[in-house]
C-alpha cells in the first residue's frame, strides 16, 4: 500500500502568499545562514514564478522561484524537513514547468553544501566556486528535456 505524504507542492503568488515564501525563507536563509535581510529580499521577487511545499495542515515548508531566464533560486527547506523528499519535489515541479515554458536549460547558483543534491538530481558543474551572500557557491545546468 502506497503511503500518502505529508506535503504538497504547489504553484504560488508573491501577491497571496508571499507571508508563507517569506516564513521560509527567513528561517533558513536569514536566521539559519546568516544572509542579511538585505540580500534575502529583492525586486525579482514580484515577478518571479514561485512554489510553496505546504504540510497537510497548511504550515509552509518550503519554497523556490524561477526567474525569466531559467534561473532557479531561492530553494529553501525548513530544517526539521530536510531528507523527507520536499526539496527534491519541488525542484522537480520547477524543472518540469520550465519545460512546459520551453526552456532548453535550467541553471542555478548551488551553495556547496548542497551541490551533491543537485548533482543527484542531474545538474552539472559550471565553473569555479564563488562567494555570494557571504556562501560558497558553484553554477550548475541541466538541461530541460
Amino acid at each position: 500500500m502506497k503511503s500518502e505524504k505529508p506535503f504538497t507542492v504547489r504553484h504560488a503568488s508573491w501577491a497571496l502568499d508571499a507571508a508563507h515564501l517569506k516564513q521560509v525563507r527567513h528561517t533558513v536563509f536569514v536566521l539559519e545562514q546568516g544572509v542579511p535581510e538585505s540580500l534575502e529580499w529583492d525586486s525579482q521577487d514580484s515577478v518571479s514564478e514561485h512554489w510553496l511545499a505546504e504540510h497537510k495542515d497548511g504550515l509552509a515548508l518550503g519554497t523556490a522561484r524561477m526567474l525569466d531566464s531559467g534561473q532557479i533560486g531561492r530553494m529553501a527547506v525548513l530544517p526539521e524537513w530536510r531528507g523527507t523528499g520536499i526539496g527534491r519535489a519541488l525542484l522537480t515541479t520547477v524543472i518540469d514547468a520550465a519545460a512546459q515554458r520551453g526552456f532548453e536549460n535550467v541553471f542555478l547558483h548551488a551553495q556547496l553544501s548542497a551541490e551533491p543534491f543537485y548533482l543527484a538530481c542531474g545538474f552539472r558543474p559550471e565553473g569555479d566556486v564563488f562567494e555570494e551572500a557571504g556562501i560558497l557557491h558553484r553554477a550548475l545546468r541541466m538541461a530541460v528535456q
